[in-house]
């Protein structure tokens, strides 16, 4: 028996703004960036964003913001965060490990 193969749409299960909180972060947590603008490119399409209006908005032509959402291109971190903000993301930098060494923190004498 043939096995048969759908495409896989990340925008398929992206129902609620937790959803897509919830695959942004583990996408960041890979730290791949043309994985966390594809992430950012399925969040616009579960939300059918107007993507002209959301190029106008993070100052970049259509078609540069659909390379850069289909992750045919490496983003700069500034594209990240204007698209972010737009979709209506902050980004936060947490502290993940604690010892005064590797955190930078000073150490008493």
């Amino acid at each position: 028996m043939r096995e048969t193969f759908t495409a896989f749409d990340a925008a398929d299960f992206i129902k609620t703004g937790e959803d897509a909180r919830l695959y942004l972060e583990a996408c960041i947590e890979d730290g791949d960036g043309r994985l966390i603008m594809s992430a950012l490119g399925s969040i616009a399409k579960a939300r059918r964003v107007n993507m002209s209006q959301l190029a106008r908005e993070v100052d970049m032509s259509r078609s540069a913001l659909y390379k850069a959402l289909a992750g045919e291109a490496a983003p700069g971190f500034s594209t990240v965060h204007r698209i972010a903000r737009s979709l209506g993301f902050d980004l936060a930098v947490r502290l993940r490990c604690k010892t005064p060494a590797s955190a930078g923190e000073p150490t008493s004498a």
